[in-house]
C-alpha cells in the first residue's frame, strides 16, 4: 500500500475511535443531568451550558494547537490530544454536580484537537487529485464513530448506567492514540518558517484573506445552526416516543442512522467536489440540508423523525469536507496545521453559541420552531454563496479551475 494510503487508513481508524468516544458521552449529557439533580424545568438551560462550556475554551485554544502542530509536528499534537481526552472522559464518570460537569467539559475543550490534527496530516500526505476523496473518507470515519458511539453508549447506559459509558469512551480514545503512536509517521519535518511563526500575526494574516475568512464564517454559521438543536434532540426524542424510559437507547439508534448517512455520502460528495467544483457542491448541500431539517416542524411520529434525520445526514455530510478541501487548496503545507486550527476554532465558536441559543429558545418555544430556525439559517448561508457566485459571473470574470472553486465559496 502506498504510504499516504496507509497513513489515511490508520488515521481513519483513529478518528473513528475518537468520534465514537465522543458520541458515547456527549449527546447523552442532557439526560445525565437528571442524575446530577437538575430539575426538568431547568434542564434545557443546563444542557446548553454544558455543551457550550467545552466549545468556549476549545475555540480559544484551537489556533494555539494548530500553530504548535506546524512548529513541532502534527503527530505530536494528535498524541497529546488523545492521551488528555482519555483522562477527561474518565473524569466525566466521576462528577457529582452540574457545576463539576461544566468544569470537566471546559477541560475537554482545553485539550482537544485529535481530529483536526489528523485531518492536517492526511491533507499534507494525500496527492492533490485525491484530496477531496481523502478528506471525505476522514469525514466518513468520524461518521462511523458517530454510529458506534451512540449505540454502545445507549446499550451501556441501559444495562449498567451512564457513568460506565464514559469510562469505555476513555478506553477507546486511548486505543486510538496508541495506534497513532505505533503506526503513524509524519512525512516532512516542520519548516523553519513554521517554527518562526507568531500565533496572533498568523491569525491576523489569515483573517485578511477573503476566501479563508468566508470559509471560517461559513463553518461558524453551520455549527451554530447544527448545535442549536443538538442539546435538545434527546429530550425531543423522549417526547416523541412518549416516555423518558429507554430514550438514551432510542437516541443512540437515531444518531447511528445519521452516521450511516454520513458514511454513505461523505466520499460521494468529496468526488463530486473534485468533478463539479467544491463551492458548487457546498452550496447545494447547504441549501438542501436547510430545507430538509425545516420539515421536522410538521413531524409528530418518531419513525418519520428518524427518516428525515437520515436524509438530513446524507446532505449534511457534504458540507464540512468541501469546506476543508477549499481551505487546504488555498493554504500552503507549512500553514496546514494553523489553517485546521482556525477551522476548528470556527467550529467550536459555532458549537458554543448554538446550544446557548437553542437552549434559550427551547425555554420559550417548542423545539419544532428551532428546527425551522436552523433550516432558515442554513438556507440563507447557501443563498449568500449562490449570490456571490452569480455576482462573479456577472462581473465577466473567468477564473481558472482552482480560482473558480474559491469564488464559489
Amino acid at each position: 500500500m502506498e504510504p499516504w494510503k496507509r497513513t489515511l487508513w490508520i488515521l481513519w481508524g483513529g478518528v473513528l475511535l475518537c468520534s465514537a468516544s465522543y458520541t458515547m458521552a456527549v449527546p447523552f449529557l442532557p439526560l445525565f443531568l437528571f442524575d446530577l439533580g437538575v430539575e426538568e424545568d431547568a434542564v434545557n438551560l443546563w444542557a446548553g451550558a454544558v455543551h457550550s462550556s467545552a466549545f468556549l475554551v476549545g475555540a480559544v485554544m484551537a489556533p494555539l494547537w494548530g500553530s504548535l502542530a506546524d512548529k513541532y509536528g502534527k503527530r505530536k499534537m494528535v498524541i497529546r490530544a488523545g492521551l488528555s481526552l482519555a483522562v477527561i472522559y474518565a473524569l466525566i464518570g466521576l462528577v457529582q454536580t452540574p457545576w463539576q460537569l461544566i468544569v470537566v467539559r471546559m477541560l475537554h475543550g482545553l485539550v482537544g484537537g485529535f481530529v483536526p490534527a489528523s485531518m492536517a496530516i492526511v491533507a499534507s500526505a494525500a496527492p492533490g487529485a485525491k484530496l477531496g476523496w481523502s478528506l471525505g473518507m476522514m469525514q466518513a470515519g468520524t461518521m462511523t464513530g458517530g454510529i458506534l458511539g451512540p449505540l454502545m453508549g445507549g446499550l451501556l447506559s441501559l444495562w449498567f448506567g451512564q457513568r460506565l459509558s464514559f469510562v469505555v469512551a476513555a478506553a477507546l480514545i486511548l486505543l486510538a492514540t496508541l495506534a497513532v503512536i505505533v503506526w503513524v509517521r509524519e512525512g516532512n519535518a516542520p519548516s523553519a518558517k513554521a517554527k518562526e511563526s507568531k500565533l496572533w500575526r498568523d491569525v491576523k494574516e489569515a483573517l485578511q484573506d477573503g476566501l479563508l475568512t468566508r470559509m471560517l464564517l461559513l463553518l461558524l454559521v453551520f455549527q451554530l445552526s447544527l448545535n442549536m438543536i443538538q442539546p435538545l434532540l434527546t429530550l425531543h426524542i423522549a417526547e416523541l416516543q412518549g416516555e423518558l424510559t429507554g430514550a438514551v437507547l432510542t437516541s443512540g439508534l437515531v444518531f447511528a442512522l445519521i452516521g450511516v448517512a454520513g458514511i454513505l455520502a461523505s466520499p460521494f460528495w468529496g468526488r463530486m467536489g473534485e468533478q463539479r467544483g467544491y463551492g458548487r457542491v457546498l452550496t447545494f448541500c447547504l441549501l438542501v440540508s436547510g430545507v430538509v431539517i425545516s420539515t421536522q416542524y410538521f413531524v409528530h411520529e418518531l419513525w418519520v423523525f428518524t427518516a428525515v434525520q437520515f436524509v438530513f445526514g446524507l446532505f449534511m455530510a457534504g458540507i464540512v469536507p468541501n469546506i476543508n478541501t477549499l481551505v487546504v487548496q488555498h493554504t500552503s503545507e507549512s500553514f496546514r496545521g494553523r489553517s485546521f486550527g482556525l477551522t476548528t476554532s470556527a467550529n467550536q465558536f459555532g458549537a458554543m453559541i448554538g446550544p446557548l441559543i437553542g437552549g434559550g429558545l427551547g425555554f420559550f418555544l417548542d423545539i419544532r420552531w428551532i428546527f425551522v430556525t436552523t433550516g432558515l439559517i442554513m438556507a440563507a448561508a447557501a443563498l449568500s454563496m449562490l449570490s456571490r457566485r452569480r455576482r462573479g459571473a456577472e462581473d465577466g470574470s473567468k477564473p481558472g479551475r482552482r480560482q473558480e472553486q474559491g469564488q464559489g465559496a
